[in-house]
């Protein structure tokens, strides 16, 4: 019985008629001459024509080149922003149905609405070297580095290290490599009497005749060594990383060839929010926190005055907290213009609860649309 029920198993049933014997093997036929002319196709296209080389593989992208998977013709405008209540803490649970959004005016019907906590980061610690941070500057070397060891992460987060005076140094462009980040922090030194690093020496403009001139040793250009910043770093990094830089400095430009104004404008076009530290020798010229207040406040960040230690970390602290505590809101702009021109806008808290806890919010105050 095993073998009779293997043999049913093998074999059909035997035909009726000669003519459905045909049939099967015509059928039969016709399935074979299928899977031929399929195997010819197919090696055909596999095969490179006559002068046609065939095209490499191509190689595995460096750890620190981004993929931007998300095109950058978007109509979408995106907008980072967080919240906090009147004793500073942050709000954490807030729902699209309690804010809007307003574009020059006009409302905007948000596309998406979401906390954006994991979101991978690109920063620039912009570092003042002047001799005004002679004695602060071991102090923020190790504030920058414990920030660095908690929040940047290997896998996904980039950071660089731009130390300034009077030019802005790219000692280390952005990267995701821990070891190269703390070897060129560990090198940041004072530059007296003159420049110590080994990077060249970057402005925002150029000098020649009919111009403003160079600037002198020992000068400190902070608004030309953020637009540096925005221009050869950060504008460059992966589309939907969160940019931000951190400016150590006094707040006391002495030679930018460029207007605080102009650098706000660099800031917002590359989409990068500042948080400044404004720390430095207290004996010379003090710290401008006028001037600090205004950089960060248009570009969606804020100013911290440590005047001890302890405040330093405190102030690295509360960054990495906004850092991961804001909120992503994208909309289409209903203003379709292509004309390059600025676009205000303004997030308005419309649940009458909330209102009534009078939050503070934190963005940036517009964007510039595309120009054709």
């Amino acid at each position: 019985m095993k073998n009779a029920n293997r043999k049913l198993c093998l074999h059909p049933g035997p035909l009726k008629s000669l003519e459905q014997r045909r049939k099967l093997k015509k059928s039969q036929f016709a399935v074979f001459i299928f899977q031929v002319s399929i195997c010819a196709a197919l090696f055909l296209l596999g095969t490179p024509s006559k002068g046609q080389k065939p095209q490499p593989t191509p190689p595995p992208l460096p750890p620190d080149q981004d993929v931007d998977v998300i095109r950058t013709e978007t109509n979408l405008t995106n907008l980072l922003f967080t919240a906090t209540d009147k004793n500073n803490r942050y709000i954490t649970d807030l729902q699209q149905v309690d804010i809007r959004i307003l574009e020059d005016g006009a409302p905007q019907s948000i596309f998406t609405f979401q906390r954006e906590t994991d979101r991978p980061l690109a920063i620039a610690f912009v570092i003042d070297v002047s001799i005004s941070e002679e004695r602060t500057l071991p102090d923020e070397k190790a504030a920058a580095r414990t920030f660095i060891e908690k929040v940047i992460r290997s896998d996904r987060d980039q950071a660089a290290v731009i130390p300034f005076e009077g030019y802005a140094h790219i000692e280390q462009g952005l990267t995701r490599d821990m070891i190269a980040i703390y070897r060129a922090l560990d090198g940041v030194e004072v530059a007296f009497p003159t420049y110590t690093g080994s990077a060249p020496a970057l402005g925002a403009t150029m000098s020649g005749p009919g111009t403003v001139g160079p600037p002198n040793e020992g000068t400190t250009a902070i608004w030309e060594s953020i637009i540096v910043a925005c221009r050869n770093v950060l504008a460059r990094s992966y589309t939907q990383r969160r940019r931000a830089i951190i400016l150590l400095t006094d707040g006391n430009d002495t030679s930018s060839r460029v207007t605080r104004s102009t650098a706000i404008d660099q800031s917002i076009q590359a989409d990068t929010v500042i948080y400044a530290i404004g720390i430095g020798d207290r004996s010379r010229d003090g710290i401008d926190k006028k001037h600090l207040d205004d950089i960060t406040e248009k570009t969606g960040g804020r100013a911290f005055y440590p005047k001890k230690s302890a405040d330093l970390t405190k102030a690295f602290q509360e960054i990495e907290q906004e850092l991961r505590s804001q909120y992503l809101i994208a909309y289409s702009s209903t203003n379709k213009s292509t004309d390059g021109k600025f676009r205000s806008m303004k997030i308005e808290v419309t649940n009458p609860a909330l209102a009534k806890e009078k939050l503070s919010l934190r963005y940036r105050p517009g964007y510039f649309a595309k120009k054709n």
